[in-house]
């Protein structure tokens, strides 16, 4: 698809998640728009956390089953498959997602397929743009081969790159394996690139309770808004402009428009409906986002955290999209299942990047080295302490090879390592990143905390949709379908063709 040269926005009221008026709503932007869904469609949601922990993390069901709605009164019979995909936060099955936040009731209304992408085959998208961290990429199939492609979001805020509007809800169409490959200092560059795979001809996304703060435990905030466009940075755009934040300040959005997807200037975005820009302005006033460095996030804690610089310090001076950032969520996630979790964890220090302070820790305080990047050398206490940087150049991360653990993997791991340096003054995690589920594995142990993964209101759901999932790959993998399919594989209409770009030579299927 080439990229609108008329991007437009359309800013919606709409108070409630009722489905006959989200269906309206939508119905009547995809008019305006001139669109009609063919082939492949699919929707993407963000349902990377749901249920009662996570009320207002995801795009509620109500909100895509009005979208479904919208989509089959304007096929006009080209539709060949109408269908929901979306992978959720890692280490979690999408199946348990999906369950907890009421998706399976409402795919069979629908009559939808659904797709829980950690179980698809993943295909491989050769880059060739200047600027990119890598010359492929791994998608699921169902992704590449989109003629029809709907990002449906959640209005939220994020810890490590300030928004997660439509662009950044991207992270989704990877599995696990390849999305925590570049999870680091250059998260938006990430971004940014995961445009290439595919470009969405409609966003509608969910601001009608948005989520302020967080990204897996938002604060809810009463938007009352559909918001609808055509084009990812101009739409991402104006959702900046809307909560008071310069576009130009998100990275992905301002590499994603330098590389010719769409513009972030007010002058060259169309924005209609039956609320004004300033309208909405004044319904979002007061709308926090997310980014706060780690040192001070924890002020007040019994946890004091350290920051040095990342591998790539002429780049940045802190690692907005790795291990600090998480660690926030995962200690947000363990408020959220404890109420009791700040008064039980003990004193300890955490250290991220290549920091050169001093570390006052007291006797009996453990010090946690997070990251593989993680580097001191000085006393803590009247110990000598040495850490040596355990980085692998980029280069040297290959998405061909790249593994994953699951939670369980994870649970052994990360039991195994606290118990072997029970009497110790220091602790190493490896990993670039090291993701949020890690995090918490490792602060429930030091603070004897509930275990969110035990918890009795979700142990059925969980151990029900790992089975699941597990089952289903390994029938596949029985099959003879392989999991990652090497070589450029054939794209759907949703592919980006770009106006310095020749128009594709690869059909789709």
């Amino acid at each position: 698809m080439k990229i609108t040269s008329r991007p437009r926005v359309i800013l919606r009221r709409c108070s409630t998640y009722d489905v006959a008026k989200i269906r309206s709503i939508v119905r009547s932007g995809l008019e305006e728009l001139s669109l009609r869904p063919h082939g492949r469609t699919l929707i993407k949601p963000n349902v990377v956390a749901s249920g009662a922990h996570f009320p207002h993390a995801y795009t509620r069901p109500e909100f895509v089953e009005g979208v479904i709605g919208a989509l089959k009164d304007r096929d006009d019979g080209r539709v060949r498959e109408l269908a929901v995909g979306e992978r959720c936060g890692i280490t979690l099955p999408t199946r348990m997602t999906y369950e907890s936040a009421g998706y399976y009731p409402m795919f069979r209304r629908t009559g939808v397929k659904h797709y829980h992408f950690e179980e698809e085959q993943q295909v491989e998208i050769p880059l060739t743009h200047e600027g990119r961290l890598r010359d492929y990429v791994f998608t699921p199939e169902p992704v590449a081969k989109a003629d029809f492609f709907v990002n449906c979001p959640k209005f939220k805020s994020h810890p490590w790159t300030t928004v997660t509007f439509s662009m950044k809800n991207y992270i989704g169409i990877q599995d696990d394996r390849h999305r925590l490959i570049d999870h680091d200092h250059r998260l938006n560059e990430k971004v940014a690139d995961l445009q290439y795979i595919v470009q969405p001809q409609f966003i509608a996304i969910d601001a009608i309770t948005a989520g302020e703060g967080r990204m897996l435990t938002p604060s809810p905030f009463d938007l009352g808004l559909i918001i609808m466009g055509n084009n990812q940075v101009a739409f991402d755009s104006v959702c900046c402009q809307i909560i008071g934040v310069d576009p130009r300040s998100v990275e992905h959005i301002r590499l994603a428009s330098e590389r010719g997807f769409g513009p972030m200037d007010l002058g060259e975005i169309e924005i209609t409906g039956d609320v004004t820009l300033e309208e909405a302005k004044h319904k979002a006033k007061g709308f926090k986002v997310g980014l706060v460095r780690v040192e001070k996030y924890f002020e007040g804690t019994n946890i004091t955290a350290y920051a040095g610089s990342p591998p790539e310090p002429e780049r940045t001076d802190y690692c907005w999209g790795g291990c600090p950032g998480a660690i926030e969520e995962a200690i947000e996630i363990l408020r959220e299942y404890d109420k009791e979790c700040d008064a039980k964890m003990p004193r300890m220090h955490v250290v991220f990047g290549a920091y050169e302070g001093p570390i006052d820790a007291k006797p009996g305080e453990k010090v946690i080295f997070i990251g593989d990047c993680a580097t001191y050398k000085g006393k803590i206490g009247d110990q000598l302490v040495s850490v040596e940087s355990l980085y692998r150049e980029r280069s040297a991360r290959d998405p061909y090879t790249a593994k994953h653990d699951d939670v369980l993997a994870k649970m052994v791991k990360v039991t195994t390592k606290l118990a072997m340096a029970r009497n110790e003054t220091t602790l190493r995690l490896e990993g670039c990143p090291v993701s949020v589920a890690e995090q918490v594995l490792t602060l429930v142990t030091l603070g004897k905390t509930k275990n969110p993964y035990f918890a009795p209101d979700q142990l059925l759901d969980f151990n029900k949709a790992y089975v699941a999932w597990r089952g289903a790959s390994l029938a596949k993998r029985i099959a003879g379908k392989p999991y990652q399919v090497h070589g450029a594989c054939s794209r759907g209409d949703a592919a980006p063709e770009l106006p310095s770009e020749p128009p594709s030579s690869q059909a789709a299927e």
